[in-house]
């Protein structure tokens, strides 16, 4: 929910400009969802509060805090699409395993579209959901391994009542072994640990290889590329896919 609330609000960004700089926070739980947001566009309560009564749920008092962005920072991109960030970066390509418990998790969302906690290794497979029953889940995951574990403590209800969260804590999620440097969501394209890691993730994919990167702020080529180039892979990547919010409901894979 945190990630994709950010998401959401990037996207507000983008709508408002092509080339915003924008850089959210959010923690929620128990009623209260706190959002801190360095942007160079005008966010509201207005406009932010739809945007968390439709992911969440009109039980959440919105405390929102606005700033702009540093101005050094700023100026970092004032001339020409530079790094926004110092980061080391790792690509490396998905496993079978990561595959098909990816495949698994999307199949039950799709079904039972909430908080879900998938484990697989090469016998076992660990399945806590809200809002699906046991019984339902063993049958489901029967078919997919002998040897299951289904909501150990049994049936729970989820959502953020029972758990608190917070932008990119699911990092191992979205990423797999390319967890690396920065958070993946809430942030413009321009910086690194948005772009780079989109980029370096998708070259492994494609080659088969891990890609290990690093920059630093202000670098304007990465990988022998223009860095306005990795934006651009990465801004096509992101498209693709629906946007930032619809990136964070799965990250990379």
């Amino acid at each position: 929910m945190a990630d994709r609330i950010a998401g959401a609000l990037v996207d507000l960004a983008y709508s408002k400009n092509e080339r915003p700089k924008i850089a959210v926070e959010v923690l929620i739980g128990h009623g209260v969802c706190h959002i801190i947001a360095e942007t160079s566009e005008r966010i509201t309560v207005e406009e932010v509060q739809p945007i968390l009564d439709r992911i969440v749920g009109k039980r959440q008092f919105l405390d929102l805090v606005v700033v702009p962005q540093d101005e050094h920072l700023a100026g970092n991109q004032s001339e020409k699409i530079r790094c926004g960030d110092n980061g080391i970066f790792k690509g490396v390509p998905l496993t079978d395993n990561e595959k098909e418990i990816s495949e698994i998790a999307r199949e039950i969302y799709e079904k039972y579209p909430t908080d879900g906690k998938y484990i697989l290794n090469d016998m076992e497979l660990i399945i806590c959901q809200s809002n699906a029953s046991s019984e339902v889940l063993s049958e489901y995951a029967l078919e997919k391994r002998p040897y299951i574990a289904v909501n150990p403590l049994g049936e729970w209800t989820g959502g953020s009542d029972v758990d608190s969260g917070a932008t990119n804590r699911k990092l191992g999620s979205d990423m797999a072994q390319s967890v690396t440097g920065g958070g993946l969501h809430g942030k413009d394209l321009s910086k690194a640990d948005v772009s780079v890691n989109i980029y370096a993730f998708l070259k492994a994919q494609e080659t088969g290889k891990t890609v290990k990167l690093c920059c630093a702020i202000g670098d304007d080529t990465i990988d022998g590329k223009p860095y306005s180039e990795i934006v651009e892979i990465a801004r096509k990547y992101i498209e693709s896919i629906g946007g930032f919010e619809k990136f964070a409901e799965w990250g990379l894979f």
